[in-house]
């Protein structure tokens, strides 16, 4: 179904976003927008909006199989700050308590288990935990023959950095530049490897991808949000579950832009480790905690 705005989506379906988990890929253009789909209808969500000039032209029977309701939705996604834009009024219009997950096209969540275990089923217990968000860290994917595959995304050969993340003390500055409590900032990939090709305030990998709907909360332009438990990346009592998006964005944005495109020769170094496409591999270096679930 094809909507010419989201206001006009958000007038005419606000009804399907009565059941979560919903999911809301950002089309920034057509690059593995398909794989990204198929990839998150496997992990169980009732619902995706896809976001983005590119969503018009999916085919209309690309969840044919599936019980997941496909929503396509024009939205300009080139301008300053068009996350924020794009999920504001979504999380406005959901129900309260509703969870919602976000991300761009050639990106890919992954949470422990998630080869057997549905959305509906970590997000049940990740509920039950009193937690209303979830940190996910943003795992930048590339591909390791960029002669081959000069967009930098190869999904069947795709590479990622298994060393290198590292993080360090949110300072609050309305408090003296004390450290916020359970807050970090975290950096690594391919942000950090080749940081010169990216603005400060874009290095950080850390985003919460995953939160419950409530009133008056807002995403900010640095993906996180106005209420700062949901920033947190677990509670005070024990270490809770986290979340991955492994991505292609990155890869593909310093091949794109003329600024990096011609410096960048390659992506892998001794740190470089061929990706499984499992949850399993991302605990094994921890990147993804799975807390008290087993």
């Amino acid at each position: 179904m094809k909507y010419s705005s989201l206001i006009d989506f958000l007038t005419r379906q606000s009804a399907a976003l009565s059941k979560g988990p919903v999911g809301v890929i950002l089309a920034e253009d057509g690059v593995e927008l398909e794989s990204t789909i198929r990839h998150h209808i496997d992990l169980g969500f009732p619902v995706l909006l896809v976001l983005g000039h590119a969503a018009m032209d999916l085919p209309d029977d690309l969840a044919a199989d599936s019980p997941t309701k496909i929503y396509r939705i024009d939205f300009e996604l080139n301008r300053r700050d068009a996350a924020p834009l794009a999920i504001n009024p979504i999380i406005a219009a959901v129900p309260v308590g509703t969870w919602l997950y976000y991300c761009f096209n050639a990106e890919y969540l992954f949470f422990p288990f998630c080869e057997s275990r549905s959305i509906g089923e970590v997000l049940s217990f990740h509920t039950e935990e009193r937690r209303a968000s979830m940190l996910s860290y943003v795992i930048d994917l590339y591909t390791g023959d960029l002669e081959a595959h000069p967009n930098g995304v190869d999904t069947e050969n795709a590479m990622f950095d298994k060393a290198g993340y590292y993080a360090l003390a949110r300072l609050d500055p309305e408090n003296h530049d004390h450290p916020k409590e359970r807050q970090l900032d975290f950096y690594g990939g391919l942000r950090w490897r080749f940081e010169e090709h990216v603005p400060a305030q874009r290095r950080k990998i850390d985003r919460i991808a995953l939160f419950r709907a409530k009133s008056g909360l807002k995403l900010r332009p640095d993906h996180t949000f106005n209420d700062e438990e949901y920033n947190t990346y677990s509670c005070p009592w024990h270490h809770n579950l986290t979340c991955a998006t492994a991505s292609f964005r990155v890869a593909k944005a310093l091949k794109f832009n003329p600024g990096s495109t011609y410096d960048v020769h390659s992506f892998t170094w001794v740190n470089s480790e061929r990706f499984n496409w499992s949850s399993q591999q991302l605990m094994d270096l921890g990147l993804i905690e799975p807390g008290q679930w087993f």
